[in-house]
C-alpha cells in the first residue's frame, strides 16, 4: 500500500531491481506495470537518480553498450519521475549507510523512500534490514542478484 498525502495519492520508489524485473519480464515484472499504469492517478512513482546509472551499467554487463541505450532509452519514455541528488538526500543516505549494511546505491534508494515516505518496490533482500525505516513492498526474489 502507498503512502497516503493530503490529496489521496501515495508514492512508490522503483528500486533499481523493480527496473529490472520489468525490462527483462521476470516474475514481478505484472506488479511493476501495474504500478506504472496507475501513475497520476492512485500514487506517483519515482526512481532515484542512481538507478539510471545502475540500470545502464548492469544491461551493459549483460548484453552489451547498444543494447544497454536502447534499453536506457525505453526506460525514459515510462511515467517516472526522478529525484535528483541534493545535500538532504545526500545526508538521509549517508546516515543509512552509516547504520545499516546496504550499498552505496541502495543507501541513495533508501534515502529516497524515506524522503518521500514512498513504499519502495523491489526484489533485493539487502533492503529487509530497513523495513522499520521505509515501507517495502517485496517482489520475488532471485538467487543470483
Amino acid at each position: 500500500m502507498a503512502s497516503s498525502l493530503s490529496n489521496g495519492v501515495g508514492y512508490f520508489v522503483l528500486d533499481t531491481s523493480a527496473l529490472l524485473t520489468l525490462h527483462q519480464d521476470e516474475p514481478g515484472a505484472e506488479a511493476v506495470e501495474t504500478i506504472l499504469a496507475k501513475n497520476g492517478q492512485e500514487h506517483r512513482v519515482w526512481i532515484c537518480f542512481i538507478s539510471l546509472m545502475e540500470f545502464f551499467y548492469i544491461v551493459q554487463q549483460e548484453s552489451g553498450v547498444e543494447k544497454a541505450r536502447q534499453s536506457y532509452g525505453g526506460l525514459k519514455q515510462l511515467p517516472l519521475m526522478v529525484m535528483d541528488s541534493d545535500e538532504e538526500l545526500g545526508l538521509i543516505a549517508a546516515s543509512i549507510k552509516a547504520i545499516h549494511q546496504v550499498s552505496l546505491a541502495d543507501a541513495w534508494i533508501a534515502a529516497t523512500t524515506e524522503r518521500l515516505d514512498a513504499t519502495l518496490m523491489h526484489k533485493d533482500p539487502e533492503f529487509e534490514q530497513l523495513k522499520s525505516r521505509i515501507k517495502l513492498q517485496n517482489l520475488p526474489y532471485k538467487n543470483n542478484r
